[in-house]
């Protein structure tokens, strides 16, 4: 238990350091409120980092399913993009991403999914896991052998995530924070703008 607490300081540092925990008043992807945004990009910016911190969620996912338990990864864009071609990478298998397409994931640029390949869901952050579902959903047009997902945050401080989600999860990193629907905003949020960072958001 001691050098789970220690591992996930270490963790969290690197966010730190990297100045990828952002404080203010933020509407999420979900369209939930939140006065703490992990911006994974911040993080992933300097490769070194990107490679220590997915090698380590590699060895995690190893320790857990065993060599060689999957044979891509597949991540939505744009925030998985990143950090699931990184931690393929460490694994050495295929990374592919699903893209939005009229508010619908898509498999664009010639990718494809083999009804044979076990598929890893990998994130940045998983919040709400709206984005995780919808990923698992249109990976089940081709294939039902997904062995998990991976994420190097998971915030979602949801206990039944995994089984919500019909598949395991495994993180780098867990961090407990509150977030509020619009008819529940603290005050003290509701003198700040709030501002969207999220993907999700951009114009196509």
């Amino acid at each position: 238990m001691i050098q789970k607490k220690d591992s996930q300081q270490k963790y969290l540092k690197e966010f730190v350091d990297s100045e990828a925990i952002l404080r203010g008043h933020f509407i999420l992807s979900s369209g939930l409120h939140s006065d703490t945004y992990m911006q994974c990009a911040k993080l992933l910016m300097d490769p070194v980092r990107s490679a220590r911190l997915c090698k380590s969620l590699a060895e995690k996912l190893i320790s857990k399913f065993g060599e060689n338990f999957a044979d891509i990864v597949v991540s939505p864009a744009m925030g998985g993009v990143v950090v699931g071609y990184e931690l393929a990478r460490q694994l050495g298998i295929h990374a592919i991403f699903c893209e939005r397409v009229n508010g619908q994931f898509e498999l664009r640029r010639g990718f494809e999914i083999k009804s044979n390949q076990r598929v890893l869901i990998v994130e940045d952050v998983i919040t709400t896991g709206k984005s995780s579902l919808e990923t698992i959903n249109l990976v089940k047009k081709y294939t039902n052998n997904i062995v998990a997902e991976a994420c190097l945050v998971d915030r979602s401080c949801d206990q039944d995530l995994a089984s919500k989600l019909t598949i395991p999860v495994v993180s780098l990193l867990e961090i407990a924070v509150k977030t509020f629907d619009a008819l529940n905003i603290p005050s003290e949020l509701k003198n700040i703008e709030a501002v969207k960072p999220g993907s999700r958001f951009l114009k196509s």
